[in-house]
């Protein structure tokens, strides 16, 4: 009768795409890591995505080098924040040399002490535009195999996010 055909049904790619690696909860599943930098209102200034088994530190310098130049006073365009408040997954030497090179004032929950008082207050703005993100269906679980299509997707929520301010801000 000849080779089997495959059923429709069945995959015959394996199952993930780019930037994506075992979830660190669930060692079956592929998945991916969005890390966003917030400006202090929580309008996002840079997104990047990695493998969800990829530490946070590892994508530090990377995401911070993706913020555009931000338009500060008359002169040269300011391309860096003047402060970085971040959680205890980036609270290790290179991450703090990185943004001491850059004139950038540290401000990392420490590993092992609780943060929750101090550093929370800035910590919600952050998890507050994640859910933003989040709202957005195509963007709460992540189905499209092609990182460009997600990464596409991403920008269009962080724009439609961005145009919700821009009342406030004219």
């Amino acid at each position: 009768m000849g080779a089997r055909q495959p059923r429709w049904s069945q995959r015959l790619q394996p199952p993930g795409g780019q930037e994506t690696g075992p979830n660190p909860t669930d060692r079956g599943k592929l998945g991916s890591k969005r890390h966003i930098v917030v400006d202090a209102r929580g309008i996002p200034l840079a997104v990047t995505i990695t493998g969800a088994n990829r530490h946070d530190s590892m994508a530090f310098e990377f995401t911070l080098d993706a913020i555009p130049a931000v338009a500060g006073l008359t002169g040269q365009p300011r391309k860096r924040p003047t402060k970085l408040h971040a959680d205890k997954g980036y609270d290790f030497a290179r991450c703090r040399r990185y943004l001491r090179q850059r004139g950038i004032k540290a401000r990392i929950a420490r590993r092992g002490v609780e943060s929750r008082d101090r550093l929370g207050r800035h910590r919600w703005v952050v998890e507050r535009t994640h859910a933003w993100f989040a709202g957005f269906g195509k963007l709460r679980i992540r189905f499209e195999r092609r990182l460009d299509i997600h990464t596409a997707l991403l920008v269009l929520a962080a724009a439609i996010i961005c145009s919700r301010f821009v009342d406030d801000l004219c």
